[in-house]
């Protein structure tokens, strides 16, 4: 969990700097910063979903995923939980919820997350989850001088989210398959370029509700290879 728990504090570290230099930063400032990471984060999304193997498979995957998560209304729900987080913290910051959204899918959707877990999960080695805590610290800085202290909270889906994976990392060994991993990135990486262009304020896209595609992508993997 020492992986996990380093990238917790990452997050937090960024967070309150970005929100201390936040304050003190002029708008058109703040502007350039978020739209450096918004083409930073379009980027690694691309690059990610391009390396897939199988390209009408992981389409496939999103699309399906897309139908499933708008069904359930998976980012109406997460926004939910957003929203609870901003009443119990007593902010009254309007980007709250779109902050922790953000951050949360942005640290949660991707290869490194998964395959770190697991290695700090089975062998002790967290070397993976402190390369991706820098990261995530640095985004965090850029994010919360914007978003503000929603942003903070996405430490908490870190915390969550990642420590059950390593937690149960000796029952999700399969998850290292090449073949899944490569699924995973190309269909996570798709998710990261909707999140890019969210971030770009291009047009609004509900990333949160193509998360299932990353479970098609898993079971598409596993059974076809």
């Amino acid at each position: 969990m020492i992986g996990t728990i380093v990238n917790t504090g990452a997050v937090l570290a960024g967070s309150a700097v970005g929100i201390s230099a936040g304050k003190r930063l002029p708008e058109r400032i703040r502007t350039i910063l978020m739209q450096g990471l918004g083409l930073s984060v379009v980027l690694i999304g691309l690059k990610m979903a391009l390396s897939g193997e199988k390209l009408i498979a992981t389409i496939g995957y999103l699309l399906l995923g897309g139908l499933t998560g708008e069904i359930l209304r998976i980012e109406e729900r997460i926004e939910r939980v957003g929203e609870w987080l901003k009443k119990r913290s007593g902010s009254d910051s309007s980007s709250f919820v779109q902050g922790f959204v953000s951050a949360s899918l942005l640290y949660l959707v991707g290869a490194m997350m998964i395959v770190g877990s697991i290695q700090d999960g089975t062998a002790g080695d967290p070397s993976t989850l402190y390369v991706k805590s820098l990261l995530d610290g640095v985004a965090s800085i850029a994010l919360a001088s914007t978003f503000g202290v929603g942003v903070a909270f996405s430490a908490l889906s870190v915390l969550v989210v990642q420590g059950s994976i390593t937690l149960l990392a000796a029952k999700l060994l399969f998850l290292q398959d090449p073949h899944v991993l490569n699924a995973i990135t190309a269909t996570g990486g798709l998710l990261i370029l909707g999140i890019g262009i969210n971030l770009l304020e291009l047009k609004y896209i509900r990333t949160g509700n193509l998360l299932p595609a990353l479970v098609y992508a898993i079971l598409g993997a596993v059974i076809l290879g």
